[in-house]
Parts: C-alpha cells; sequence; structure tokens
C-alpha cells in the first residue's frame, strides 16, 4: 500500500500506512465487515426463502388434520400447518435476534491503548478519530480491548447461527419422518435415480443434505464460539487459524438452507394418508372425553370419580374404535349437552384452534 501510494506521487502521506496500528486493527474490520455482508447479503436471504415456504406450506395445510406422535405415540391431533407453522415462529424468533446483531471492530493499536498515537500526536482525540473511520464503515466501535477485538459479538453471532441451524435440523428430520410415515408424497424429478437398485424408491435426499451439513456447520460454530471467546493475556493467535474456517461454517449451513428450500418444494401432502391414520386411532380421543368428564363434575352434573383411571382402563395398550367410544360415551352419567358434544368428535375434528394458530 505504502509503494503504491508513492507511485502516486503521495510519498508526503505513505509513511502514514499503517500508522500507529496493530494488524488486529486491520483485521478486526476486515472480518467484521465480511461476515457482516455474508450474513445479511447471502445468508439471511437464504433463511428468508425456507422461512417463506414454512408459511406458504403452513397456511395450504392449516385445516390438514393430522395424528400428532408425543414420544412416538398416537397423540392429540394437530393439522399440518400448524406444525410447519411452529418452525416458521421459531425460525423467526431466531432471525430477528440474527438480524440485530453487532459487528464491532477495534482501531487502538498494540495493545489497545493508543500509545503510540499519543507519542506521535498528543493533540488529538484518537478514541473519537477511531470512532468515527469505524462507524464510517457502518460497524460498531469497540473501545476497550486488548490488542484484539475481544470477538464476543462473533461468538454470539455463531451460537444464534448455530441455534437456527438446531431448529433447521429438527425440521429436516421431522419432513424425513412424515414422508417414511407417508404424509408427505415427494414429487419425482426428471432423470433422478433414486436408488441404484429399486427403482421405485425417490430417496429423502434434500432432508438428509440438509441434516448432514447442519450438523458440520454446528460443529464449527460451536468449535470457533469455544475458541474465540478466550485469549491469552492480551493476544494469542489461536483466533486466527480458527476464524479462517467462519467462510466454511457458513458454507455448510447455506448448502443446508438450500437444501431444505429445494425439499420444501418437492413434496405434496397425501391428505387421505392423514385422514387414514386417524381414522384407526379413536383412543385419542380418551383426553377429550376425561376432561369433559372432570367439568361435569365441578358443574354438578356427574359423580364420576377419577375419570382419568376410567380412560385408561378403556383404551391404554389396545386400539378403541368409533363404535366403541359412541357406546362407551352414552352410558356415561354427564349432561346431555356434553356428552352430544362428545359423540359428534372424531379424530380429525379434534384439533382445537390449530388451524387459526397455522394461519
Amino acid at each position: 500500500m505504502r509503494d503504491r501510494l508513492s507511485m502516486l506521487g503521495l510519498d508526503r502521506i505513505a509513511e502514514l500506512t499503517h500508522f500507529a496500528c496493530t494488524s488486529e486493527d486491520i483485521n478486526s474490520a476486515s472480518y467484521a465487515l465480511t461476515v457482516k455482508r455474508a450474513v445479511e447479503e447471502v445468508w439471511l436471504p437464504g433463511l428468508d426463502a425456507v422461512i417463506a415456504k414454512l408459511r406458504e406450506l403452513s397456511v395450504e395445510h392449516a385445516d390438514a388434520a393430522m395424528l400428532s406422535r408425543t414420544h412416538g405415540q398416537p397423540a392429540t391431533p394437530s393439522t399440518m400447518g400448524k406444525e410447519l407453522a411452529v418452525f416458521a415462529w421459531r425460525l423467526e424468533r431466531v432471525r430477528g435476534q440474527i438480524a440485530a446483531s453487532d459487528y464491532l471492530a477495534k482501531f487502538s493499536g498494540a495493545t489497545g491503548t493508543w500509545s503510540a498515537h499519543l507519542a506521535a500526536d498528543p493533540d488529538v482525540n484518537w478514541p473519537e478519530v477511531a470512532r468515527e473511520y469505524i462507524e464510517g464503515l457502518g460497524l460498531g466501535f469497540n473501545l476497550l480491548t486488548t490488542q484484539i477485538e475481544s470477538h464476543d459479538w462473533q461468538v454470539e453471532l455463531y451460537d444464534r447461527v448455530r441455534h437456527a441451524g438446531g431448529i433447521l435440523h429438527n425440521l429436516a428430520t421431522d419432513i424425513w419422518t412424515y414422508i417414511s410415515l407417508g404424509y408427505f408424497a415427494q414429487i419425482p424429478v426428471a432423470g433422478a435415480t433414486g436408488s441404484s437398485t429399486m427403482p421405485h424408491k425417490i430417496n429423502p435426499i434434500r432432508f438428509e443434505n440438509a441434516e448432514a451439513n447442519l450438523e458440520i456447520a454446528g460443529a464449527l460454530l460451536n468449535s470457533l464460539s469455544q475458541t474465540l471467546v478466550t485469549s491469552r493475556m492480551q493476544r494469542d493467535l489461536t483466533d486466527s487459524t480458527t476464524q479462517r474456517n467462519i467462510g466454511v461454517a457458513f458454507g455448510h449451513s447455506l448448502l443446508a438452507l438450500d437444501n431444505l428450500r429445494r425439499g420444501l418444494n418437492a413434496i405434496s401432502l397425501s391428505r387421505d394418508v392423514l385422514l387414514a391414520d386417524l381414522d384407526v386411532n379413536w383412543e385419542v380421543l380418551a383426553e377429550a372425553i376425561q376432561t369433559v368428564i372432570r367439568a361435569e363434575v365441578v358443574a354438578g352434573r356427574s359423580t364420576i370419580s377419577d375419570p382419568y383411571a376410567l380412560l385408561k382402563e378403556l383404551t391404554r395398550g389396545h386400539r378403541v374404535g368409533a363404535a366403541d367410544l359412541a357406546e362407551f360415551v352414552r352410558g356415561l352419567e354427564i349432561g346431555d349437552a356434553a356428552k352430544q358434544r362428545l359423540l359428534a368428535l372424531t379424530p380429525a375434528t379434534y384439533v382445537g384452534i390449530a388451524e387459526q394458530l397455522a394461519k
């Protein structure tokens, strides 16, 4: 840079190149600018594309009743739209935190004291000059540092991106599971090979690739956070090697985002499968029945004791059909309005306000 200035006839100021700087005055601003642009111009738009698709699918499938599974077992029904909306909701919250991230830099010399600056010219307000310069780059100014900017903003950012990656990983595994259950059918891609030996297969490769890339990204981001938070005394070089992997971590995360977006665009909901699954799990209405009984007892319209145990005996460990439940409800000592409400209930309609939540 000094030679370039001399070539331009600016020899008089050429010696100001790297004036009173340590390498970290340059590096901290460079990394902050690079990471800021990467997150704001590339990574966040990638995340936004996934969130937008999830929002679209949430509304589209808001009324698609499905059997929930808690601990892998049949549970109170929901709708597919509501379950996808949960992921959109979670991701939007973390996205807001990431979008509000600080990107800090220092410009205070060898150990953050402006010592050389003052030795050269004690009449200049060097901290203010540095602040004006760093903020002019669109970055936050870190006043109190050692030789290095302390990297805390990086730790915060990478932890949040890793958190988003964990949510995305959860999304990938859930969609994979829904595909395996037949809830989603994959839309065939012309010319694609699903299996080297089984022509019928369409492997959920987008979601599996996303999983793997998110795991690699998460491991790297975790390593970055753990390493960058510490620097021995006023400076060691553990951060120098570590920071060279920032792009690798974001690269794997971007691959995952791309796979998820493409995967979500290539699935079709099989509503008939969802309804068939609900129709063989009428026992999930046991929750509704025992809860209604409790309310009836409180209202003085029933004297049934321990309704939970009553429904447990009826339903635990075996299937109960529509006719079985109807007969059971008709024989209950509860008010007529409550009884009719229960008789009208089906697994497909026992979804609470799931549709409204999805929308």
